[in-house]
C-alpha cells in the first residue's frame, strides 16, 4: 500500500526551496516565455516565484508544499486582505524588474480571466508546479488537495487561469471546467482559459 503524500502549509524557511521548485517547473511553460523577457529569464522567473508564491503566499498562509518542497501550490483566499506594507513595497519594487518590458502587457492581461470567475467568494490558484524529476508521482494532485477539500467543506468554488490545452486537461481531472476563453491583452499571443471547480457535496 502506497503511503500518503505529506502536504503542509509553507513557512518562511521553505521560500528558497519552493521558489526553486516553481522555477524548475516553469521554464518551458508557454506563459513563461510570453511573460518574461528572454534576457535573464531564469532569474526573472525565480524572483517572481520567490515573491509571489513564496513571500506573499507564505505570509498569507495560502501556499502549500510537499515535504521536501518538490511540489508547490500557491493560492489567494477569498476576501484576502492586501499584503502588509513591507511586502507590498517588495512587490512594487521587484515585480516590474522581473517582468521588465513585459510588465505592462502582463498587468493588462491579468484582467482577462474576470469574465469567467465566480461571482461569489472563491479560492484562486496563483501557481502550481512540481520539479521535473518528481513528476507523475501524484505530488501535484496532493498539493492541490488541501484547498480543494476546504472548498468542499465551506461550499466555495476554486478558480484559475490556464494557458495550454495540456493544463486544461490536467485541471479537468480535479473537476475544473472552462468558463471563459480569450487571448492575452495588447499582443493577443497567448490563449487564456478561465476554469472553475464547483464545491463537491457528499450525497
Amino acid at each position: 500500500m502506497t503511503a500518503p503524500i505529506a502536504v503542509r502549509p509553507a513557512t518562511r524557511p521553505d521560500v528558497p526551496r519552493l521558489a526553486a521548485t516553481l522555477a524548475a517547473a516553469y521554464p518551458d511553460y508557454r506563459w513563461t516565455s510570453w511573460a518574461f523577457p528572454e534576457d535573464g529569464r531564469a532569474q526573472r522567473l525565480h524572483r517572481w516565484a520567490e515573491v509571489c508564491a513564496g513571500l506573499a503566499g507564505v505570509d498569507a498562509g495560502t501556499t502549500w508544499v510537499t515535504d521536501g518542497g518538490a511540489s508547490v501550490a500557491a493560492w489567494t483566499a477569498p476576501g484576502a486582505p492586501p499584503p502588509a506594507a513591507d511586502l507590498q513595497a517588495v512587490l512594487d519594487r521587484d515585480l516590474p524588474k522581473a517582468f521588465g518590458s513585459r510588465h505592462r502587457v502582463v498587468l493588462a492581461s491579468e484582467l482577462l480571466a474576470a469574465p469567467g470567475k465566480p461571482a461569489e467568494p472563491h479560492w484562486w490558484l496563483d501557481a502550481v508546479g512540481t520539479r521535473p524529476a518528481n513528476r507523475h508521482a501524484g505530488l501535484g494532485a496532493a498539493v492541490l488537495q488541501p484547498v480543494l477539500d476546504r472548498c468542499d467543506a465551506d461550499g466555495l468554488p476554486a478558480a484559475l487561469s490556464a494557458y495550454t490545452s495540456t493544463a486544461v486537461r490536467w485541471f479537468g481531472r480535479f473537476g475544473f471546467t472552462v468558463t471563459h476563453s480569450t487571448r492575452t491583452a495588447v499582443d493577443h499571443e497567448l490563449p487564456v482559459w478561465t476554469m472553475v471547480r464547483p464545491p463537491r457535496r457528499d450525497g
